[in-house]
Protein backbone atom coordinates (compact mmCIF):
# COMPACT_ATOMS: atom_id res chain seq x y z
CA UNK A 1 0.00 0.00 0.00
CA UNK A 2 1.15 3.48 -0.84
CA UNK A 3 1.88 5.48 2.34
CA UNK A 4 0.44 8.66 0.83
CA UNK A 5 -2.85 6.86 0.22
CA UNK A 6 -2.87 5.48 3.75
CA UNK A 7 -2.41 9.00 5.13
CA UNK A 8 -5.60 10.30 3.49
CA UNK A 9 -7.92 7.29 3.84
CA UNK A 10 -10.44 7.35 6.70
CA UNK A 11 -13.29 5.12 7.74
CA UNK A 12 -16.31 5.92 5.54
CA UNK A 13 -18.66 5.34 8.50
CA UNK A 14 -17.12 7.46 11.28
CA UNK A 15 -14.34 9.32 9.40
CA UNK A 16 -11.86 7.95 11.94
CA UNK A 17 -8.30 6.78 11.27
CA UNK A 18 -7.52 3.37 9.82
CA UNK A 19 -4.79 0.89 10.73
CA UNK A 20 -3.13 -1.06 7.91
CA UNK A 21 -2.80 -4.80 8.58
CA UNK A 22 -0.54 -6.08 5.82
CA UNK A 23 -0.79 -9.77 6.81
CA UNK A 24 -4.59 -9.75 6.55
CA UNK A 25 -4.71 -7.27 3.62
CA UNK A 26 -7.16 -5.10 5.55
CA UNK A 27 -7.66 -1.58 6.83
CA UNK A 28 -9.03 -1.61 10.37
CA UNK A 29 -11.27 1.00 11.99
CA UNK A 30 -10.81 0.56 15.75
CA UNK A 31 -13.78 2.78 16.62
CA UNK A 32 -16.35 0.87 14.57
CA UNK A 33 -14.53 -2.49 14.74
CA UNK A 34 -14.71 -2.87 10.97
CA UNK A 35 -12.11 -4.35 8.63
CA UNK A 36 -12.10 -3.11 5.05
CA UNK A 37 -10.54 -5.54 2.55
CA UNK A 38 -7.71 -4.68 0.18
CA UNK A 39 -8.10 -6.46 -3.16
CA UNK A 40 -5.34 -6.26 -5.80
CA UNK A 41 -3.75 -3.39 -3.81
CA UNK A 42 -7.02 -1.40 -3.93
CA UNK A 43 -8.84 -0.66 -0.65
CA UNK A 44 -12.55 -1.51 -0.85
CA UNK A 45 -14.00 1.28 1.28
CA UNK A 46 -17.64 0.19 1.22
CA UNK A 47 -19.46 -0.43 4.50
CA UNK A 48 -21.29 -3.43 3.06
CA UNK A 49 -17.94 -5.03 2.09
CA UNK A 50 -16.40 -4.53 5.54
CA UNK A 51 -16.00 -7.39 7.97
CA UNK A 52 -17.22 -6.85 11.54
CA UNK A 53 -14.49 -7.67 14.02
CA UNK A 54 -15.55 -10.03 16.82
CA UNK A 55 -15.07 -8.76 20.38
CA UNK A 56 -12.27 -11.24 21.05
CA UNK A 57 -10.22 -10.14 18.01
CA UNK A 58 -7.55 -7.62 18.90
CA UNK A 59 -7.33 -4.44 16.81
Amino acid sequence: MDNKLLDILVCPVCKGPLVYKKEQAELICKGDRLAYPIKDDIPVMLEQEARELPAEEEV
